[in-house]
């Protein structure tokens, strides 16, 4: 028996019935690990969240079969619903920090989820099962730990501990929504051997959703490639990635960067169709290149190229061109410019939390055009080393200037010139954006407040900052929660653009997004620095990426600086153990990342 079977799955939006997912259906092996990849509105997440019964506010699920583990999920009672959730199908969500309850300590809300469905268990059966699968997940049992509450321990913990709490029932079946997004390249590492050997310890079948496809490469056996609410293709990963056979799965694979090789990352132009505008025909035609005429008469079947292997494309057989993106130079990084100062310098800036310092004697210069990149583990300080150049964290030693000029350490006190200049972009959409604002609203702030637009110039100049970072202007009337969360970080970045700064400080900005709005949000900054000179630090763990978009790295070790220099000396040639560490576990399409040290798994700072 598998552990999930799907077929003719049709999921629509409750007002005009428009589709959000059209006929899907596969199937999960015991054991078995199938990626699910796609861009932001591929309708991935709604395939994920329906194999729990669950639909989100102005969708429905309106016909199709779900079976995990023989039982049927779609049209039962909602009580026996809920009685399979949790049990004998399970969900790890993207963001550990907003599923975890911040009023409950970790030992609670694992005990709770026993409570829940095991009521024949005694509390020592409870409380070894806890030990156990915490032992399974490298997270310490120890009683000071579950006395922790989410916010003591760190990102990596947190979605260990949802991982724990996902498998603690042993279910037949598991949906994983991006959860390693967001994380350092080790920890990431650590949670992805995880879930794998968790999987094949527990003959558990797992969803594995996600925009990153080198992180699919090392870890699904089969791989699921969505498009506009269709599966467009379908492969093992190993006749995926060596063989792609729908053009819209290359274009995919070229706007991924490479750390080995310091690659040109290939936008996909125009937006996946919203529900209710899909054309007629193929949905990919209108962005493909080798489309022809045929493409937009119908809806193409799938065709089996090989065994195991399906493209919905007419064209699969005679369009088979190889994924190619072009391979650039590596950057020698730049020299000061002479006679300017530079745009932004940081000078032995130290950070102390309470009594425990965390950001020792940390020092950067940055020039017009250029960017810096800051790497490193969670807790190694990079973000908070940023935040004290942008004046959010008030530095105990140090200094910042920009353009020559020293200015206040605290953000409030700094003038709105400096403020306009230097914009910071913040990791999490969810919680940068204000959730009763619409998107025009948000937008609008910088505008109105540095420029004293309003009307209809302001809805011009919103317009156009939505367009420059791949959103439609019709999204300004949308609010937040209505976006997926690589819209929101695109509205986010707007926001940023809209104030014209000379130096934008990017904390993590790309971890949510899908590759091929990273490839266009990576070509837009680039753009901009080569046009307007716009300077840029860009704290980031996807040390590929690095390769593509940072001249310099400076490298972050327990709040101290231990390597720094041109990108290709550092991710080329790295010089500390560390650095290397960190390159071993960045994941490739070759499917070949892996633990590194495995040292501080057991932290619990």
């Amino acid at each position: 028996m598998n552990a999930i079977d799907v077929s003719n799955l049709r999921v629509e939006t409750t007002g005009g019935g428009g589709e959000i997912v059209a006929d899907v259906g596969f199937s999960v092996a015991s054991g078995e690990v199938v990626g699910l990849v796609g861009e932001s509105g591929s309708g991935k997440t709604t395939v994920a969240l329906s194999l729990l019964g669950h639909a989100r506010r102005g969708t429905r699920i309106a016909k199709g079969s779900i079976r995990v583990a023989g039982a049927e999920i779609l049209g039962g009672a909602q009580a026996s619903v809920r009685a399979l959730r949790g049990d004998v199908i399970a969900y790890v969500p993207q963001d550990p920090a907003a599923a975890l309850n911040p009023a409950l300590t970790i030992g609670t809300q694992l005990t709770e989820v026993i409570a829940a469905h095991r009521k024949e268990m005694s509390t020592d059966q409870a409380r070894a099962r806890v030990e156990a699968t915490l032992a399974e997940v490298k997270l310490p049992s120890a009683t000071a730990f579950l006395r922790r509450y989410p916010h003591q321990i760190s990102g990596g913990q947190q979605q260990r501990v949802c991982i724990a709490m996902a498998f603690l029932l042993r279910p037949r079946a598991i949906v994983l929504d991006e959860p390693t997004t967001g994380l350092d390249v080790t920890t990431q590492a650590h949670v992805l051997g995880t879930v794998k050997e968790l999987c094949a310890d527990h003959d558990v079948g797992a969803v594995y959703v996600s925009h990153d496809l080198a992180v699919v490469a090392g870890l699904a056996d089969r791989v699921l490639v969505m498009y506009a609410g269709r599966v467009v293709e379908s492969a093992t990963a190993a006749q995926l990635f060596a063989s792609p056979g729908h053009p819209y799965t290359r274009r995919l694979l070229e706007a991924i960067p490479d750390i080995s090789t310091r690659r040109s990352l290939v936008t996909i132009p125009g937006h996946v169709p919203a529900p209710g505008r899909r054309p007629a025909g193929c949905v990919f035609a209108p962005r493909c290149p080798d489309a022809v005429e045929a493409c937009r008469d119908a809806e193409p079947a799938p065709v089996e190229v090989e065994v195991g292997h399906n493209v919905a494309c007419i064209r699969t057989r005679e369009a088979t061109a190889a994924v190619a993106s072009l391979v650039l130079e590596d950057s020698p990084g730049r020299s000061a410019q002479v006679g300017h100062a530079p745009l932004l310098e940081a000078e032995g800036l130290s950070v102390s939390h309470g009594r425990r310092q965390v950001l020792f004697d940390a020092s950067v210069v940055l020039d017009a055009g250029e960017c810096v990149a800051l790497v490193g583990e969670s807790g190694s300080g990079k973000t908070t080393f940023a935040r004290a150049i942008m004046g959010l964290h008030t530095p105990s030693a140090g200094q910042v200037r920009v353009r020559g000029q020293v200015v206040a350490t605290g953000v409030r006190d700094r003038p709105p010139a400096v403020h306009r200049s230097l914009q910071y972009i913040f990791q999490s959409p969810y919680n940068s954006l204000n959730p009763r604002q619409t998107i025009g609203q948000i937008v609008s702030v910088p505008i109105e407040h540095f420029f004293g637009l309003r009307g209809t110039r302001s809805a011009e100049r919103v317009a156009s900052a939505l367009e420059r970072v791949s959103l439609p202007a019709s999204i300004a009337w949308a609010y937040p929660d209505e976006l997926s969360g690589g819209e929101r970080q695109r509205v986010a970045i707007a926001r940023a653009l809209a104030s014209e700064p000379d130096t934008l400080i990017c904390d993590e900005i790309t971890s949510a997004l899908d590759v091929s709005v990273q490839a266009a949000i990576i070509g837009l900054l680039t753009e901009l620095r080569e046009r307007d000179n716009l300077a840029m630090l860009f704290v980031t763990h996807n040390l590929a990426l690095v390769r593509t978009i940072a001249d310099r790295v400076l490298v972050l070790e327990q709040g101290r600086i231990v390597e720094s220099g041109a990108t290709r000396n550092v991710i080329g040639n790295p010089t500390t153990p560390y650095t290397r560490a960190l390159i071993a576990d960045t994941p490739t399409l070759a499917g070949n990342w892996r633990s590194g040290s495995g040292e501080g798994l057991m932290t619990t700072n």
